[in-house]
């Protein structure tokens, strides 16, 4: 058990630390144009207003 708690689990914290940090440093290198969020147009933007509201999350 000790070996887990000494070992395995400080190596996982570390992968994933390293996992995320490669994903967010990864958009240095994208494209300028794939740098912004994706544009919502005015269809998608009202179906999912009524989806909310479908669902009980709007007024």
């Amino acid at each position: 058990m000790s070996i887990i708690r000494s070992y395995v689990i400080p190596f996982l914290i570390l992968v994933t630390f390293l996992v995320a940090m490669l994903a967010v440093s990864a958009r240095i290198w994208l494209p300028s144009d794939m740098l912004a969020p994706a544009p919502i147009d005015g269809d998608e933007l009202a179906l999912l207003s009524k989806a909310l509201v479908f669902h009980g999350f709007g007024g």
